[in-house]
């Protein structure tokens, strides 16, 4: 079963979402692959940028590894980022997942907007 976070941040910029998500999962055991960064232009003349991230669990080099989530982090140009972070709990214990949530609440939550 997959495990969906969805957070909606207000003055956060996305490379700064981007930085401490992959921070706080590699402090909770997570190995996270290069960060695919796209930009995209809007009809006003602004840009919107996409990132994602994907994680693996740890493993003896890199046959042990498996793809367990990922997240996807969108920038708009009013100010809003939005993130989504999906992870496998069968591949990846439901307390860390837990652990990194609240270490993302704790960083990230005075920027988030509570629906």
């Amino acid at each position: 079963m997959t495990i969906q976070i969805k957070k909606t941040y207000r003055g956060a910029n996305p490379q700064m979402v981007r930085d401490e998500v992959r921070d706080l999962a590699q402090k909770q055991g997570l190995i996270v692959g290069e960060a695919k960064q796209q930009t995209y232009p809007l009809p006003s003349g602004s840009t919107q940028s996409r990132i994602t991230l994907v994680f693996k669990t740890q493993g003896e080099q890199q046959k042990g590894q498996k793809e367990c989530g990922n997240a996807t982090i969108i920038g708009s140009p009013a100010g809003e980022t939005k993130m989504i972070l999906d992870i496998d709990e069968k591949l990846f214990p439901q307390e860390r997942i837990s652990a990194l949530q609240e270490s993302l609440d704790f960083i990230l939550g005075s920027y988030e907007l509570k629906w």
